[in-house]
């Protein structure tokens, strides 16, 4: 008897649940985010609020690479510095910013945004696509700390290429190496 409990059990697991749980998953009705709301600590404090918000900087205008690259790049040293050889000079964190120019040492940011390894992203096709940032990293302009603002879950990506109006790829490939 035992063993035909058991039995039932798995075959409504295997039949039953794992297809409901794989529906559900890439519909995505339920999340298995990569890195949801990940905010790591970086080496010099930087407000997105201040810098997107405030002042008004485009996201390309750091982020260079976005509509050319797969990467969004890391701002380099350079272009931090051609606002603050001459603005807040009198702040520590900007001394601290301009010592690592002065001494041509790279400031090691910490990545936010974070997708497993065996997920390809391109940037420059969603952006020369006509996507804007904040539909995949949120309200960045209003966030003193940047964090992972989606989970970037596979169903969360599906649901955005299923939308019509993006007219966008579904294949396996498109995301998976």
């Amino acid at each position: 008897m035992a063993k035909k409990v058991i039995g039932l059990a798995v075959a409504l697991v295997l039949f039953v649940g794992l297809p409901l749980f794989i529906k559900l998953y890439s519909n995505n009705k339920i999340s298995a985010g990569y890195n949801d709301g990940y905010q790591p600590d970086q080496p010099i404090p930087y407000s997105h609020e201040l810098h997107a918000g405030k002042l008004k900087i485009d996201c390309k205008f750091c982020h260079t690479t976005t509509d050319i690259s797969r990467h969004a790049s890391v701002p380099s040293l350079n272009i931090c510095m051609n606002c603050h050889m001459s603005v807040k000079l009198e702040s520590p964190l900007v001394q601290k910013l301009q010592g690592h120019f002065m001494d041509d040492k790279p400031v090691v940011w910490q990545k936010v945004n974070l997708l497993p390894d065996h997920v390809k992203f391109n940037h420059s096709a969603h952006i020369n696509a006509g996507k804007q940032c904040q539909e995949c990293h949120g309200p960045v302009e209003e966030m003193p700390v940047v964090y992972q603002w989606s989970d970037l879950s596979m169903g969360w990506c599906v649901n955005c290429h299923r939308k019509p109006e993006n007219n966008a790829p579904i294949t396996c490939g498109t995301c998976h190496n």
